[in-house]
């Protein structure tokens, strides 16, 4: 009876993670799902604007190289940025080559998610940001990758620092159309 008891209080616990619902009218197979310790985001990556960034992030996001990725640079009034899953510090990159730039007239706004990248323009890799206010100097000169659908408010949660002491994490990272 006790393992009963003890097994249906676990179920109980587990029923909000397992009942998160994703937004209507989703592209999920151009989605990504970021689990973070402060809780969901969800991302719609903008295909039509970047579809080799896009699918840079699903690829890695499928092999699992963003999963306990910290935030590592979180600037309040601008962005949070993360994807370093070989440093851990901004620092790295994946094994995948840099991309070329596909930059768009798309403005940096509130949401926005862009790609990180060195003074080469054509050097983003697998870092990202996601942005806390409009930031019109970034107009075209980075290359939007999407626009958080959902959970902006847990973006909002992320502790701030550059670097960020015992910063947050991307928990796990899925495309949507992957979670079963």
């Amino acid at each position: 009876m006790i393992r009963l008891l003890a097994v249906l209080g676990a179920l109980m616990l587990a029923t909000p993670a397992l009942a998160q619902t994703l937004p209507a009218n989703l592209d999920k197979a151009n989605a990504i799902v970021i689990d973070t310790t402060k809780g969901r985001v969800v991302v719609q990556l903008r295909t039509d604007l970047a579809p080799h960034h896009a699918e840079r992030i699903k690829q890695l996001a499928r092999e699992g190289y963003y999963n306990n990725v910290p935030f590592h640079r979180v600037i309040d009034g601008f962005m949070a940025q993360t994807g370093d899953g070989a440093n851990f510090n901004g620092t790295g990159g994946s094994k995948y080559p840099n991309l070329k730039a596909e930059f768009s007239n798309v403005p940096y706004t509130r949401g926005v998610v862009g790609m990180a990248r060195s003074a080469n323009p054509d050097s983003a890799n697998s870092q990202f940001f996601i942005m806390y206010n409009d930031y019109p100097s970034l107009n075209g000169k980075y290359t939007v990758i999407g626009q958080v659908v959902s959970g902006m408010e847990n973006v909002d949660k992320l502790k701030r620092g550059e670097p960020v002491q015992n910063p947050d994490k991307m928990v796990k990272v899925q495309v949507a159309s992957d979670i079963k």
